[in-house]
């Protein structure tokens, strides 16, 4: 698992995911530890309903292939929820944009700089 590889405690690794409502694409980053709550995800978002996106759609909005799509540096910015645990670290690990590749920043700075809401989108398995 990332987390052992990193030697940190596995909510800190977050998994970026690509959704689709009626208004179109948009991101979601919870912990790898938990499952993505679509209902959740479509309310923090102020959608009726939110959908996993179809993966090639993912990597053509993002410019990153499906295992390594980044919350950062995406080709076309996307509405982004960031889950609110997040928050209680002093630090977490995204990807880079490849797998294999994660970086570990504040959280608060994940939220600046995506411009994302925070919200509880994220269920545990």
């Amino acid at each position: 698992m990332l987390a052992d590889r990193l030697g940190v405690e596995a909510g800190r690794v977050l998994k970026t995911l690509v959704v689709r409502t009626a208004a179109g694409l948009a991101v979601a980053v919870v912990p790898v530890t938990e499952r993505l709550d679509l209902k959740a995800v479509a309310r923090a978002l102020g959608a009726p309903r939110a959908e996993m996106a179809d993966p090639a759609d993912a990597e053509r909005s993002s410019g990153y292939v499906v295992g390594g799509i980044s919350p950062l540096g995406q080709k076309r910015p996307l509405p982004t929820v960031v889950d609110e645990t997040a928050l209680g670290h002093a630090t977490v690990f995204v990807s880079g944009g490849r797998r294999g590749l994660d970086l570990e920043l504040a959280p608060a700075d994940l939220v600046r700089v995506t411009g994302a809401t925070t919200a509880r989108v994220g269920r545990p398995r």
